[in-house]
C-alpha cells in the first residue's frame, strides 16, 4: 500500500475487504519496509543489511533489522487494532524463498541463489521465521484463519536461468525444478494445518503446474499477461482445486472501467476452458495485478473497492 501510515493502511484495508482483510506493507518508509528488507526481518539466525547494491548478508543484527521488525511490530500492532472480532480469513505475505534467494547477496556481492547450500540455509530460515510469525498473527486475531501469501515475482527468472550476477555480464544457472518445488513445498508446510498457503507472482509464465505439484492452495498472478499457452495449465488448476487470485485491476493511477467489465476477461477464458460457471465465484478471488505501493492513496482505496464491486459482478453473473 502507498503511504506510510500504518494505522491509515490497516483502517483502509480492513473497510475495503470486510471478509478477506490483510496485513499491509508499506515500502515508502524506507529499507526495511520493502517487501525484500522486511521478509529478511523474519529470518532467524541470519542477518542482513542494507549496501549500495541492495540487501547484503551480515553476521550479526544491526539497525537494518531491528527497524525491519519494529516497523512490522507497528504494522500488527494496527491490524490487531481494526480485526477486533475477526473471523474470518487473513492474508499475511512474504517474499518466497526464490525470489529471497535472488535478491539477498552474500558477503562476496553475488546472490545466494549461486550457492545451493546458502538457499538451503535461507529457506530453513525462512520457514523458522514464518512459523513465529503466523503464531502471532494467529495470537493478535484469534478469529482468523491465516491465509500465506508467497510472493516470487522471480521464480520464472529462477527456473530460466535469467538472474543476473554481480557483474551483470552473466546469468546464474537455471535451477533445476525439482529442487525449486522441494524448496516452495517445504515453505508450504509451514501453515499447514492452519490455512492455505498461496502464491504470488507477476510476472510472465508462471509456472502453473510446478506451483501445484508444491501443493500450493491458489495462485495469484496478472490476469494480463496470460497467454494462450498458460491456458491448458490454469485449466488443470481450476479442476483439481486451486483457486485463482486474478488480477484484472490496474495497480498504479488509472481509469477504472465498469467493476462488470473488468471481468469480462475472466468469463471469457471460463467458457473458452469450459468450466462450468457455477464453480466461478468459488474459484476466482479479484486483486490488483500487482501491490498498489505506486499508486496514490486515492487511487489505492478505489482500486480495493472496484476488487470487491467487480468479484460481486462476477459471483452475481458468472455467465
Amino acid at each position: 500500500m502507498p503511504g506510510g501510515d500504518a494505522r491509515e493502511a490497516a483502517k483502509t484495508v480492513t473497510g475495503s475487504f470486510e471478509d478477506f482483510p490483510f496485513l499491509a506493507e508499506l515500502p515508502a518508509r524506507g529499507p526495511g519496509a520493502d517487501m525484500i528488507g522486511r521478509s529478511l526481518g523474519l529470518l532467524v539466525e541470519m542477518y542482513a543489511h542494507v549496501e549500495p547494491s541492495g540487501w547484503r548478508i551480515s553476521d550479526r543484527p544491526g539497525r537494518d533489522t531491528r527497524r525491519a521488525r519494529s516497523w512490522l511490530g507497528e504494522d500488527l500492532d494496527a491490524l490487531e487494532e481494526f480485526t477486533q472480532g475477526y473471523r474470518g480469513p487473513l492474508k499475511v505475505q512474504a517474499v518466497g524463498p526464490w525470489t529471497l534467494a535472488a535478491a539477498l547477496e552474500r558477503r562476496n556481492g553475488e546472490a545466494v541463489l549461486g550457492d545451493a547450500g546458502a538457499c538451503r540455509d535461507l529457506a530453513a530460515s525462512l520457514a523458522e521465521g514464518l512459523r513465529g510469525h503466523l503464531a502471532e498473527v494467529r495470537r493478535r486475531v484469534p478469529g482468523a484463519r491465516v491465509v500465506l501469501q508467497l510472493d516470487e515475482p522471480s521464480l520464472t527468472a529462477v527456473l530460466r536461468g535469467r538472474v543476473r550476477t554481480a557483474s551483470g555480464y552473466r546469468t546464474h544457472r537455471a535451477v533445476d525444478r525439482q529442487v525449486v518445488e522441494s524448496g516452495l513445498r517445504d515453505l508450504v508446510g509451514v501453515n499447514e494445518g492452519h490455512g492455505p498457503v498461496i502464491v504470488h507472482s507477476c510476472a510472465p509464465d508462471v509456472p502453473f503446474a510446478l506451483l501445484r505439484r508444491a501443493g500450493v492452495a491458489g495462485v495469484s498472478f496478472d490476469f494480463g499477461l496470460l497467454t494462450e499457452r498458460d491456458e491448458e495449465a490454469i485449466g488443470e488448476a481450476v479442476e483439481g482445486g486451486t483457486k485463482l487470485l486474478a488480477g484484472v485491476v490496474g495497480s498504479v493511477d488509472g481509469p477504472l472501467s465498469d467493476p462488470g467489465g473488468s471481468v469480462m476477461g475472466v468469463r471469457t477464458l471460463w467458457r473458452r476452458l469450459g468450466l462450468s460457471p457455477g464453480i466461478l465465484a468459488d474459484s476466482v478471488v479479484i486483486t490488483p495485478t500487482c501491490g498498489l505501493a505506486g499508486a496514490s492513496p486515492a487511487y489505492a482505496r478505489a482500486a480495493l473497492a472496484h476488487c470487491a464491486k467487480a468479484a460481486r459482478s462476477l459471483a452475481d453473473n458468472p455467465e
